[in-house]
């Protein structure tokens, strides 16, 4: 398959995750002040960034002929600035609020249309599963993005492995429900546990990955680990975090956002900078960890992956299957 690469990114005055600890005084204004925020909110927490950052190296990685070439996001950027509402509603409440979580052990329960149903230890599951590194845009409906070198194995695989039945059409994704560990459960923001679905020919595609890991690490708590969903087309509410559950089903399933709030967060939610959000553009995005000086860049259609996935949605019109 040959990978259209998106123009690439420049990251020149970045601080190198190596680096980090020993570069505040040499880091641009715009970038100290995002620092002296995450610092800030780290010291609240009592945890230091080393705690918060730290993981286990990932083995026997293969490179992946999916990848973009486009320079990845500074470590520190991806572990700091992050969506995942059940440890809060703010970019930093992750980072500060996810060293509750525990995981492990964790299992993944498989249900629905197939034929080897159950509850499944991870480790067993990583077992039968190579790792890659694929570097993939992330873009997310606020109309950011980012680059992140994510590990994980394909999502195809895993489910050939289910054996789904001839009725599977969908495949659902939850997110572990225990607000004692995930604090933002305790308010009614969305309904939980958080779910996210995918048609089962997006689910097969090459490109949708199930991820463990970042940086050759294990997957940092506030990104989302043990087990999260990358599908590099869609908005980034489609990428499910910490999850506990696939079910194969005949019929879509209901999905968080999609629930909350229909007009503005559709089942595809595949990136399209012709359909804007009800209260934005989705015409330009801001890249996160670029200078403050640098100009938002036109939103790709698909975020880049068109010439992968475009097929899918053949006749179908985006703008009402938004």
């Amino acid at each position: 398959m040959r990978n259209k690469q998106p123009s690439l990114l420049t990251y020149n005055d970045v601080t190198p995750k190596e680096d980090f600890d020993n570069s505040r005084a040499l880091i641009s204004a715009s970038r100290r002040q995002f620092m002296l925020q995450s610092s800030t909110v780290m010291l609240a927490s009592g945890l230091a960034p080393s705690t918060l950052w730290a993981g286990n190296k990932i083995e026997n990685i293969k490179k992946s002929m999916y990848s973009t070439k486009e320079k990845p996001t500074p470590y520190e950027y991806v572990t700091t600035y992050n969506n995942f509402y059940e440890f809060g509603t703010g970019k930093g409440d992750p980072v500060v609020n996810a060293h509750r979580l525990k995981t492990k052990p964790w299992s993944v329960t498989v249900e629905g249309e197939v034929g080897k149903p159950g509850v499944y230890d991870l480790e067993d599951i990583l077992k039968r599963q190579q790792l890659e590194e694929r570097i993939y845009r992330l873009r997310c409906v606020e109309a950011w993005s980012m680059v992140v070198p994510w590990i994980g194995f394909s999502l195809a695989e895993l489910i050939k492995q289910m054996e789904p039945t001839s009725k599977a059409k969908y495949v659902e994704f939850t997110t572990l429900y225990d607000p004692e560990q995930m604090p933002g459960q305790n308010r009614r923001t969305l309904k939980w546990p958080y779910t996210e679905g995918l048609r089962m020919d997006e689910a097969m595609n090459p490109l949708t990955l199930m991820a463990t890991g970042l940086y050759g690490e294990e997957m940092p708590n506030q990104n989302g680990a043990p087990l999260r969903l990358i599908v590099p087309w869609k908005y980034g509410f489609k990428s499910i975090k910490s999850i506990v559950k696939i079910r194969l089903t005949e019929h879509m399933p209901k999905t968080s956002w999609n629930e909350v709030a229909s007009r503005e967060y559709g089942f595809y939610a595949n990136v399209n900078p012709q359909v804007p959000h009800p209260r934005w553009s989705q015409s330009r995005e801001r890249i996160i960890g670029a200078s403050l000086f640098t100009p938002k860049r036109d939103t790709e259609m698909f975020n880049g992956y068109g010439e992968q996935v475009a097929s899918l949605y053949k006749g179908m019109s985006l703008r009402r299957f938004f």
